[in-house]
């Protein structure tokens, strides 16, 4: 059991790797070895609560797929276990933030200072452009 939060815990059979080879520049080394990772959770069988659960998928963005599998890339360095290490911390660090509950917005309203402020600001404003004009009759 990997350990996210201190209620929150994943099996490690809940999470899929494969190998595959990194991209870019790195000569013969990056064409021969598969040092990349990617990590696969598949969030909607997964035993998280249904509210992390859906925060999760909006968190994960472009990289949860349509059957809510969120696939998480690694390849910074030429290590696989370093690549694995900071794919599935990349992980955790997703389901950390969809635990979090988001505040809830309180409207508020500008008061009638700010209003009047707001209003000779663009006053004064306007007087400085008006003086750039030029004067009728002048040419």
């Amino acid at each position: 059991m990997i350990r996210v939060t201190d209620k929150i815990h994943i099996d490690e059979s809940e999470i899929q790797e494969e190998f595959v080879r990194s991209r870019g520049p790195g000569g013969q080394h990056v064409n021969k070895v598969s040092t990349a990772v990617q990590l696969r959770f598949d969030i909607r069988s997964s035993k998280l609560p249904e509210e992390v659960k859906e925060r999760l998928i909006r968190l994960g963005g472009h990289r949860v797929t349509e059957e809510g599998v969120i696939i998480i890339s690694a390849q910074e360095t030429r290590s696989r276990e370093m690549n694995r290490a900071e794919a599935l911390e990349k992980l955790l660090d997703l389901i950390r933030k969809a635990t979090e509950r988001p505040k809830r917005r309180i409207k508020t309203r500008p008061s009638l200072s700010a209003k009047n402020k707001r209003v000779v600001e663009k006053k004064t404003r306007g007087g400085a452009k008006k003086m750039r004009r030029k004067v009728k009759g002048e040419e």
